[in-house]
């Protein structure tokens, strides 16, 4: 099936890149973005790279879409360069973002106007597992579309999980997991300004928790980062606070929807405003202890 398969990467950023490297070890990529030399990099990759995204977009499989929202999910495909309407009929779109259930019935309907499937797959793991083919891929698709969307999601994921038949159920466990993610981030900043303000090396009290009941995927992986928050460059941006802004703004207008309450994650998210609001928008989440602590207090090791 993968012989003549083609798919389209628009956008070639941190997780569109490595995922285009990825996928083009054994399809056909086309690939488009705006900043030149990301595109170098993906020529050098092995993907084939347009002068605009309808270009890309033509006589394609597949197109992965990486956007921030849902506004620029609606811009993308039928804004006024919209890629929808160049299309062939049969194609699915393949959404990895996290934009929420409510915008997901409205782009299905649009999309099915021309011919074309929505494959809701939004996915967790960051760009070094987008390279290795490593990512945690949740789908809600029709099987028709999910079939057709095969080829590059088993070839991103390690772990593939349908969680349901219509798109929009990907969405929705998606929401689930980043609530437990921003909290997870938020409470590892914390513990880790509770350390220093004892006056305990950081370092030393990282490597602690992580080997004790107290550890997680979130400890280990911002950890570190955390720990370099204070340094005058600060730690590598590999996942921007504002992007848990959007994500926990998600959560909140699906738990309020559910008339459920969430306290925990509602704190959660007001830490991150709260360091939206002090500059810190495109750093690294891990930042977010300098909401806690705005300054470090020791000088050890940590």
């Amino acid at each position: 099936m993968t012989s003549n398969y083609t798919v389209t990467v628009l956008g070639l950023g941190a997780m569109g890149l490595p995922m285009a490297s990825r996928l083009a070890s054994q399809l056909t990529v086309h690939g488009f973005d705006i900043a030149e030399p990301r595109v170098r990099l993906a020529e050098e990759a092995g993907v084939k790279t347009f002068a605009s995204a309808r270009d890309a977009a033509q006589d394609t499989d597949a197109l992965l879409l990486a956007v921030r929202n849902s506004e620029q999910l609606d811009d993308v495909l039928f804004g006024g360069n919209g890629v929808a309407a160049v299309l062939k009929p049969g194609a699915v779109v393949i959404l990895t973002s996290t934009v929420g259930t409510e915008a997901i019935p409205s782009t299905v309907a649009r999309l099915a106007e021309y011919g074309v499937g929505l494959v809701d797959a939004p996915l967790s793991g960051g760009p070094k597992r987008a390279g290795e083919g490593d990512l945690l891929i949740v789908v809600g698709a029709e099987p028709a579309a999910l079939e057709t969307a095969r080829p590059v999601l088993e070839l991103l994921a390690s772990t593939l999980t349908v969680v349901g038949d219509k798109p929009g159920d990907g969405q929705a466990l998606k929401t689930v997991n980043q609530l437990l993610c921003g909290i997870h981030i938020a409470a590892a900043a914390e513990a880790m300004a509770l350390a220093d303000a004892l006056g305990l090396d950081q370092a030393k009290t990282l490597a602690a928790l992580e080997a004790g009941a107290a550890g997680s995927f979130m400890l280990s992986n911002r950890g570190p980062r955390i720990l370099e928050a204070y340094s005058e460059e600060g730690a590598e941006v590999l996942s921007r606070l504002d992007i848990f802004v959007k994500d926990m703004g998600i959560v909140g207008k699906a738990t309020r929807s559910a008339g459920l309450a969430t306290p925990v994650a509602a704190a959660a998210e007001q830490l991150y405003l709260l360091g939206q609001a002090h500059g810190l928008a495109a750093a690294d989440d891990s930042a977010v202890i300098k909401v806690v602590a705005p300054t470090k207090r020791t000088t050890g090791e940590g």
